[in-house]
């Protein structure tokens, strides 16, 4: 039986051990206080923010264009998709998720007594999002579809006018649609939220993937005023609130959000041609063209799991990759490219050693 705490990735993340050449990591290179300027000075350990600071509750709401009333901060995106779930589901509901997919996502739902249903995101093309999919895997049962966009582990942009469509389809079965977009804003020039495609999208996202700035915690959901009345609700079982000190912090990365942004689109302009010319290099994996974001998602033909090819990177070339199969890929390795650019480029090179030794064997 699965145990009801189960998210194997997550595991291995938190256990597995350093690398010198770290391509395991999706999140941006991690700021420094200095980052921050008047970080120190805004340091206090008092203040409201019983449903959230209302300054951090107004920088998101203006960054993405909504209603303050829309929005609720949670402990990252993580614990925002938790809080989703949570405020919408019941033991014995249907969730659709995507597949490949993020084991956590599948994990809070079951944690919940959901029953996990899937739908495919393929290679063919190009891990696309398929409403006929959804509208194939959908019941009556059904309270909410999950989908990643930009996708992890594949880096694949989910199109709005198939989002809409999908939309569409949970509404009638009187179901939501969830969008982690935490990875959106590492995707190049800024890009409007699903959440202004309608009252049953929900969006969850943070400042960890596309900003460095993990050690915040700050994590939101964009929704209805009246489901985010729930989520709050669900807050206050969950954890309560969030740290003043956290959230006083993440009102002054809003400030400077523009410069951090600029920081981010510097460091994935160096790195992404650097992937790019890696994959098309080598005539053995098949791949996706990533065209944004910190990740790509090759696959290795022929290779039934390539997680002995990533124990043989690490052990033998101080290299870290992320095996397919905690994405339910096995086939496949995922690629973080949103670290320093020189580590980057010596692991890509630790990489293609590998490859041409055939270390999958």
């Amino acid at each position: 039986m699965t145990p009801r705490f189960h998210a194997p990735y997550m595991e291995w993340a938190k256990t597995r051990p350093a690398a010198r050449f770290d391509l395991a990591i999706s999140n941006v290179l991690g700021c420094s206080i200095d980052d921050l300027p008047g970080a120190v000075e805004a340091l206090a350990l008092d203040g409201r923010n019983d449903n959230g600071y209302r300054p951090l509750l107004d920088a998101i709401a203006r960054r993405h264009g909504v209603s303050p009333a829309r929005v609720t901060t949670a402990q990252g995106a993580s614990g925002a998709n938790f809080l989703a779930c949570a405020a919408l589901l019941a033991p014995g509901d249907e969730v659709l998720v995507e597949r490949p997919g993020y084991d956590p996502l599948m994990g809070a739902a079951r944690l919940l007594g959901a029953h996990v249903v899937r739908f495919d995101r393929e290679f063919e093309s190009d891990y696309a999002v398929d409403p006929e999919r959804v509208a194939a895997a959908i019941t009556s049962r059904t309270r909410l579809v999950i989908i990643t966009s930009p996708h992890n582990p594949t880096g694949a942009l989910a199109d709005h006018a198939a989002l809409q469509e999908i939309g569409r389809i949970a509404a009638a079965r009187g179901a939501h649609v969830l969008v982690d977009e935490v990875y959106l804003d590492a995707f190049g020039e800024p890009m409007p939220t699903a959440a202004l495609l309608g009252d049953q999208f929900i969006v969850s996202s943070s400042l960890t993937k596309a900003y460095g700035l993990a050690g915040l915690r700050c994590g939101w959901i964009l929704s209805s005023e009246d489901l985010a009345a729930r989520l709050r609700r669900a807050r206050d079982v969950v954890d309560g609130t969030g740290s003043i000190v956290a959230e006083r912090l993440s009102v002054l990365a809003f400030e400077h959000l523009d410069t951090l942004a600029a920081r981010t689109r510097a460091l994935l302009g160096a790195n992404m041609p650097l992937v790019i010319a890696f994959l098309r290099s080598r005539p053995e994996l098949a791949y996706v063209e990533p065209a944004g974001g910190t990740v790509a998602f090759p696959r290795i033909p022929g290779v039934v799991d390539t997680a002995r090819f990533a124990e043989r990177l690490h052990t033998e070339r101080e290299t870290a990759v992320v095996p397919g199969r905690f994405f339910e890929a096995p086939a496949h390795f995922r690629i973080g490219f949103s670290g320093a650019t020189s580590v980057l480029r010596d692991g890509l090179q630790r990489l293609s050693s590998a490859l041409d030794a055939r270390a999958w064997e």
